[in-house]
């Protein structure tokens, strides 16, 4: 029973873990990547669509983003979703492709990059700590309900710690590769 539940929240840590890992792909590190647009939706046929759905975005050189829609009527509805967002970046167009190029970070803008990427890595780690939290809870109610013994009750809180302890670690580690990847000139 308390390995079920450790098994269970291992892999709600590791879901909280891989979100992390997106939300830091679709940051802007001065390195152009297809990832940037991710979390950009156009509105086609009054539908909110996903530009990698409706696009094929590729990354010829470190610093441009060409963006290729299917369907060229997209175009200028792509740029205008391009030039709404938090991007920071202003689409150059030939009525078939569209040309992004990622800006030089200054180092003002690389420190807040830095304290977004913190601020997500601690509430990375909270909703981690949240996943203990009901782990304990859990094993609690077994040895209230006199389903485990004492000694099991010791060791699943023991392994709660140790599974939760690694995950903290893993996710500063991510966030150590981050930020060294955002300070990068």
């Amino acid at each position: 029973m308390i390995k079920d539940i450790l098994s269970d929240a291992e892999h709600r840590m590791s879901k909280v873990e891989s979100i992390l890992v997106s939300d830091f792909a679709s940051l802007r590190a001065g390195r152009a990547t297809p990832a940037l647009l991710d979390k950009l939706t156009v509105d086609y046929y009054g539908t909110d669509t996903p530009v990698n759905q409706m696009a094929n975005i590729s990354c010829p050189e470190p610093r441009l983003i060409v963006i290729q829609p299917w369907d060229k009527s997209t175009v200028a509805a792509i740029e205008k979703a391009i030039l709404k967002s938090d991007l920071g970046m202003t689409p150059n167009s030939d009525g078939t492709l569209i040309r992004l190029t990622v800006p030089q970070l200054t180092e003002e803008t690389r420190r807040d990059l830095v304290k977004q990427c913190s601020k997500k890595t601690e509430e990375s780690k909270v909703a981690v700590r949240n996943i203990r939290r009901d782990v304990n809870d859990s094993i609690k109610k077994l040895e209230k309900g006199k389903e485990v013994s004492e000694d099991e009750v010791k060791k699943g809180l023991d392994d709660a710690q140790k599974l939760t302890d690694k995950f903290i670690k893993r996710l500063d580690e991510i966030f150590a590769n981050k930020e060294k990847e955002i300070m990068q000139v």
